[in-house]
Order: structure tokens, then C-alpha cells, then sequence
């Protein structure tokens, strides 16, 4: 805060004091990077350096969030601040939509060019008993003819996948209704509705791990599955850790709710909370999509 606002006073642009957060946030997250690369190549003290990374970056952000939240209380906060919150807020969303557009589109790459041009004239001496079908489940069938790749089975879109839509959509419908509540003023609606979005949002998590536990023990479908094993994984679960961290956010922002926090007139965190759920909503309805249906 500069030495020129008045005590009291919302600040023309609020300047926080140096912080140790940023650094120690970068050394947290390195150790995360360091501990995951070498636990893939095998190191036995990988696991311990990923586990004090995730310590670190988790108190810090606790502690850097949590000293945003008392300035914001404090009143330091102007509609400067807000919006440029909100454009903070909306790049990382667009961010988040060029990270699943690379997904979604090594997903249309493998699907209309690789499979079928592997399965072509031109690479039939390459590899003659190659079947460029999708999806790819079996040996032969596979971008294996080897049999390096062990048979296995798909996931269809019923039941799990679409009992996990209808969560999802039902939660934006919540959290919607939380937000009209909020704006009116009826907190103690907004409370309700948000703990019912909170726990529509864990139960969509418990029921993809539930869906992992079947395609690993009972279809043989895993991220070594070929082409169409490593697509569904890195799709299906980015999005679950998404919806989890997206879960942890309402989840927060509720309790802030019960603390008192937010007005119908400001209430940024709810909104950022609230635009980050709804991104999350449309990227499941174009997965649901394109993985269990097509």
C-alpha cells in the first residue's frame, strides 16, 4: 500500500510489499519437476523429493492465498484491482483452453492421419499386418503388430461417463443458482446450493476413479494401451484433476461464504471460481463426445 493513501482508504492501485511467496513458490515447484522426472527413471529417493515440493508449493499457496484474502477483506482492493483480476482470471482460462486443445487435437491427429496413414499402400511393407482401425484394441489392431500391446477393451458412454455428465451439468445448474442467490443477498441460499455444487463435484471425482478401477482391473485399458490408451488417460485425466482443483476452489470459496466474505456488489472470487467451473463443464461435454461416443 502506498505511504500516500490514507488510512482507511481503498488504495488508487494497491502495490503489496516485497514478498517471499514467488520464490519459494518456484523452489516448491521445481522440487515437484525434479522428484517427478527421476521417480519415472526410477530413482528411489524420487518420491520423497516430488512429496516435500508438493509441501512446499501447498504452503505456500495457502499462505500467499490467504494474505490475498485478508487485503481483499481489508478494503485495499479497488476496481482496478478487480478488473485486472479478472483479466488475470480470464488468460489462465484461455490458457487451460490451448492445454486441452493440444489433447484434444493429438487426439483428431492420430484418429483421421496416423492410424489411417500407417494402414495405407505406402506403409504396408513397413509394417503388412497393420489393421488401421480405431478404436485400436488388440494386437495387430493396435500400432503394434508385435503384440507388444495387450488386448483390451473400451470404455462406451453408459453408464459411468453419462452419469458423470448429468453430475457435471447439474452442478453448473447449483452453482448458478448460488450465484443468483448470492446476488440477492440470501446468503444462507448461496451456502446451500454451493456445498451441493461441492459435493456434485466430488462425486464426479469418486466416480472416474471408480471407472479407472474398472478399465485397469477388468478391460485391460491402460495408459500403455497404444494410441487409444494413452489419448483416453491424458484427456480423461487432466480433466478429473481439473475438476478436483476446480472442487477445491468452491470448496474454499464456500467457507469463505460461511466466514462472512464476499458482497452481492463484489465478489470476484466466487465469479473466478464459478467462469474456471463452467470451463470445466464444456471441456467434459466435447470429451463425453468425442472419446465414449466416437
Amino acid at each position: 500500500m502506498s505511504a500516500t493513501t490514507a488510512a482507511g482508504s481503498t488504495p488508487h492501485y494497491y502495490i503489496p510489499a516485497p514478498s517471499r511467496h514467488p520464490v519459494l513458490m518456484a523452489g516448491g515447484l521445481f522440487l515437484v519437476i525434479l522428484g517427478a522426472g527421476q521417480w519415472v527413471n526410477g530413482s528411489t529417493w524420487a518420491p520423497w523429493v516430488l512429496l516435500a515440493g508438493m509441501a512446499v508449493w501447498l504452503t505456500v499457496m495457502f499462505q500467499w492465498f490467504s494474505e490475498a484474502i485478508r487485503e481483499s477483506e481489508s478494503g485495499l482492493y479497488s476496481d482496478r484491482i478487480d478488473v485486472s483480476f479478472r483479466w488475470s482470471m480470464s488468460w489462465f482460462i484461455f490458457s487451460e483452453v490451448m492445454f486441452f486443445a493440444a489433447f484434444f487435437g493429438a487426439l483428431y491427429w492420430a484418429r483421421v492421419h496416423a492410424v489411417p496413414n500407417l494402414g495405407s499402400l505406402e506403409n504396408q511393407l513397413l509394417w503388412p499386418d497393420f489393421k488401421a482401425l480405431w478404436p485400436s484394441a488388440g494386437p495387430g489392431i493396435t500400432a503394434s503388430p508385435a503384440g507388444t500391446v495387450e488386448p483390451f477393451s473400451t470404455i462406451g458412454p453408459w453408464p459411468l461417463p453419462t452419469i458423470n455428465t448429468a453430475l457435471l451439468l447439474t452442478s453448473g445448474v447449483t452453482l448458478t443458482i448460488a450465484h443468483h442467490a448470492l446476488i440477492a443477498g440470501n446468503r444462507g441460499k448461496t451456502i446451500l446450493w454451493m456445498w451441493i455444487t461441492v459435493a456434485l463435484g466430488a462425486t464426479f471425482v469418486g466416480v472416474q476413479a471408480f471407472e479407472y478401477i474398472h478399465a485397469y482391473r477388468d478391460l485391460n485399458l491402460k495408459l500403455s494401451s497404444g494410441i487409444f490408451g494413452s489419448t483416453f488417460f491424458m484427456l480423461t485425466g487432466f480433466h478429473g484433476f481439473h475438476v478436483l482443483v476446480g472442487m477445491l476452489m468452491l470448496l474454499f470459496i464456500t467457507i469463505r461464504l460461511m466466514k462472512g466474505h464476499f458482497t452481492p456488489e463484489r465478489h470476484f472470487g466466487f465469479e473466478g471460481a464459478a467462469w474456471y467451473w463452467h470451463f470445466v463443464d464444456v471441456v467434459w461435454l466435447g470429451l463425453y463426445f468425442l472419446v465414449y461416443w466416437l
